[in-house]
């Protein structure tokens, strides 16, 4: 596995180094995190931890990948400025923290419900008074009467 630096400048801000590395792979899958950065290291002579693998791309049935590595001037400042998922993403897979929902066992278990002693029949519904009173029996039927027609007033 042959690489080249396509681009390097300094960030001395930050206090690190910014390169893309053009990492040759002829014949194998794409190179994982862990080998861009040992390759890095060895070529910048400074030690593993400063070094962390920003991001690989590889086109479709390439056979070179494009890296963007960050060589810090120490791990402190390291520690300060990159952020926590690539930091995770740098670690061998044994020892990275998964994303996965963890068992809620921090969480208190809501107590049970309670029974009630006695279950209480819903009370029966009553007929309800309707609002028209029921004519007598004697009473004579009214006739529909016929609605009266509103007059306009003459102004």
């Amino acid at each position: 596995m042959s690489f080249e630096i396509l681009e390097e400048k300094t960030n001395p801000v930050v206090g690190r180094r910014e390169a893309k590395m053009l990492v040759h792979h002829k014949g194998a899958g794409t190179p994982d995190r862990l080998t861009v950065r040992k390759l890095a290291s060895d070529h910048f002579k400074t030690s593993y931890d400063r070094v962390y693998v920003r991001s690989i791309s590889t086109r479709t049935g390439g056979s070179s990948a494009l890296c963007a590595v960050e060589i810090y001037e120490d791990a402190a400042s390291a520690k300060n400025f990159v952020p926590a998922y690539i930091k995770n993403r740098n670690l061998p897979k044994a020892e990275r923290v998964s994303k996965q929902k963890k068992p809620e066992e921090a969480k208190p278990a809501a107590p049970p419900p309670q029974k009630k002693a006695e279950a209480k029949p819903p009370p029966k519904a009553e007929p309800k008074p309707s609002a028209k009173p029921e004519p007598s029996k004697g009473a004579k039927p009214e006739a529909a009467k016929p609605a009266k027609a509103e007059t306009k007033a003459k102004a």
